[in-house]
């Protein structure tokens, strides 16, 4: 027989072993194919608008997703080579050499890969129209997406998981040269003695994490956060650390020591599975408190991605009501302008506006908590043009000012106010001073951009009455202002690099376009929330595979036992039973104190800020759900594998 043959045997001899390794490798090529035919897929690349960075970000996360991919695989490439540890001293024992086990091993690895990477290609280029309209909904674009097998995917694709294959002959050569002969005539290693567990670290657990999540409600307006940050998030870090790790350690072994003490312990099969989990708790910590953790680290990351996402796309809409504003151009050049956009952007509504500059004014904190993101120069404008653009906008509320009064207009950054008397005044050209009796967050010379999605410092706008400004503009060089609203914005950035090309010739002329914002902050924080999401599924599959595999193992260690139970009279029944209430103690806590963890860091860092978002939610508990999901799964499957190895040497 040779070597691929007898790597063929073993492939479908140990198919049920495999099954994970199997599914870990085809959801990586599908999830890596994915973002890597993205990259290539050609209507995609047709709807992005800054396609330069569009690309460098689905490369950066297909890389990202290919390290997670080699990270997870190696592990559980190491755990099926332990699983196999005496196998391999038999193969020696009969006289194969180290290299030809290698070799064998190289083959599974070859056939199972070959089916992985074929299976995923296939599967990915039947999603890509799923995911591509995924990412265009995010996007806000409508653009329709084609099925697509993009050659340059495959090929990386191909090339990629060669190189995997490489590596992971590397580590199985080295751990079947660690296989010593002697260890197929050595007992199993003797059984730990139950650890002891102290009822003070117990509650020192559950009081770390409490303060921990006190300490959360905290944030905000509290002085703790404001003076002490540094220190504080330190501390609440550490203390949550620390209690989840003593929570698995101490306070669930106190529990399963009660339990043993209770005097329903002989009762039915609790001594059975409990006695089996007080052996396990001390293997068992590292990888619970790592599982938690992680998962809240992974379920936090989505949602504050998720906000920044949705905080976005309104911030620009906001910030940026104005589809195209510039300067004013002659005639001709006006025309031109006018042309480029009924082209391929029908225009809607046009406006002019004029206004006056006024020397620079350094003193402007009166106004402004953030003076430097704003001109040193204010450009006054009458209440009646201000009026004019709310109408073209149809966001905003109209204002009224008479006599000497005057509204300044700030960003986000600052807050709406109404000043009470005393009221702030200001004095431009000179002598001419106004009370300013109100601050509106409303920018009417939106911040100045280009086509890179550079911003510059935006100008300070002061409203005035008409009355005042007609009195002012008389002898005064005015400044006149082009405002545009068009069909479809979000997708004008060619329209909005040709406009700019044109009125950036005339010196100290100002342009902002929304479509520019638009493309740089929605486009990417599009992209990073939809690799993100993706990241968060690999991570929980991880972590779920890696109390996986720790059951399987300790499932090959305890044969001997379960064979005993069968000798003195224990169905089959009653071990289904005894391993899902086992494995049922395994799974369950780590997943309620991942998601308790999440909760309070999204609640009170997240949530409680965002308060009008809808989607934020809907994202949160998405999440939540596939982490959940995933762990049902993984109980299950658990479950049953579990009781086929325990049971293998009792099989017909």
């Amino acid at each position: 027989m040779s070597l691929i043959d007898l790597s063929w045997r073993n492939m479908k001899r140990n198919f049920r072993l495999y099954t994970i390794y199997f599914i870990s490798m085809l959801v990586g090529v599908v999830i890596y194919f994915t973002f890597s035919g993205l990259m290539f897929n050609e209507d995609v690349v047709a709807a992005i608008q800054n396609k330069e960075n569009y690309k460098t970000v689905i490369f950066i996360a297909s890389m990202i997703v290919f390290f997670l991919i080699v990270f997870f695989i190696l592990y559980a490439n190491s755990f099926f080579m332990k699983q196999r540890k005496k196998e391999f001293g038999m193969y020696l024992l009969y006289g194969m050499k180290e290299r030809q086990v290698a070799a064998m091993v190289f083959f599974e690895t070859l056939f199972l890969s070959a089916i992985s990477v074929s299976s995923g290609i296939l599967i990915g280029g039947l999603l890509s129209k799923f995911f591509g309209m995924v990412l265009m909904n995010l996007m806000h674009y409508k653009d329709n997406i084609s099925f697509a097998f993009p050659l340059e995917a495959i090929a990386s694709t191909i090339l990629l998981f060669a190189l995997l294959i490489g590596i992971i002959t590397i580590q199985s050569y080295f751990n079947v040269r660690r296989v010593q002969l002697v260890e197929l005539f050595h007992a199993k290693e003797k059984m730990e003695k139950p650890f002891k567990f102290s009822f003070v670290l117990a509650i020192l657990s559950i009081i770390l994490i409490l303060v921990s999540y006190y300490t959360m409600t905290l944030s905000g307006d509290k002085d703790i956060w404001k003076e002490h940050f540094n220190a504080t998030l330190i501390a609440t870090t550490v203390a949550l650390i620390v209690g989840t790790y003593l929570f698995f350690r101490q306070f669930s072994g106190w529990i399963l020591q009660k339990m043993s003490q209770s005097k329903h312990y002989l009762h039915g099969n609790k001594m059975l599975w409990i006695s089996s989990l007080r052996f396990s708790i001390r293997g068992n910590t590292i990888n619970f408190t790592f599982n938690s953790l992680i998962s809240a680290v992974v379920i936090f990351g989505v949602g504050f991605i998720a906000v920044d996402y949705a905080v976005k796309a309104d911030v620009v809409k906001k910030e940026f009501p104005n589809h195209f504003a510039f300067s004013t151009q002659d005639d001709k050049t006006q025309k031109q302008i006018e042309q480029i956009m009924n082209e391929s952007h029908p225009i809607i509504r046009h406006e002019t506006i004029t206004g006056i500059k006024t020397e620079k004014i350094t003193n402007r904190k009166t106004f402004f908590n953030y003076p430097e993101y704003y001109t040193e120069e204010f450009y006054l404008f009458p209440e009646s043009q201000l009026n004019t653009i709310v109408d073209l906008r149809g966001v905003g509320k109209k204002v009224n000012v008479t006599g000497e009064e005057a509204i300044v207009l700030t960003r986000g950054l600052d807050e709406s106010t109404k000043y009470k008397s005393p009221v702030p005044t200001i004095t431009v050209l000179g002598e001419h001073t106004f009370r300013v009796v109100e601050k509106i967050r409303y920018p009417l010379l939106s911040i100045p951009t280009n086509p890179r999605g550079d911003t510059s410092p935006q100008p300070s706008v002061l409203v005035i009455s008409d009355e005042a400004f007609a009195n002012l503009k008389a002898d005064r060089t005015l400044s006149s202002y082009e405002f545009y609203q068009i069909e479809d914005p979000k997708t004008s950035n060619d329209v909005s690099r040709k406009i700019y090309d044109i009125v950036e010739k005339k010196e100290g002329a100002y342009y902002s376009a929304y479509a520019d914002q638009y493309s740089t902050n929605v486009e990417s924080s599009s992209l990073i929330l939809f690799s993100v999401a993706f990241f968060a599924v690999i991570a929980l599959f991880a972590l779920g595979s890696v109390i996986y595999f720790k059951q399987l193992r300790e499932a090959t260690e305890e044969r001997e036992h379960y064979a005993i139970l069968r000798k003195i009279g224990v169905g089959d029944k009653e071990i289904k039973k005894i391993i899902r209430k086992q494995l049922l103690f395994v799974f369950l806590p780590p997943l309620i104190l991942g998601l308790v963890h999440s909760w309070y860091l999204l609640y009170y860092t997240v949530i409680l800020i965002i308060k009008d978002l809808p989607s934020l939610t809907t994202i949160i508990f998405s999440v939540m759900g596939l982490y959940v999901l995933t762990y049902i799964i993984f109980y299950v499957s658990s479950t049953s594998i579990y009781y086929k190895i325990v049971n293998e040497k009792y099989s017909p």
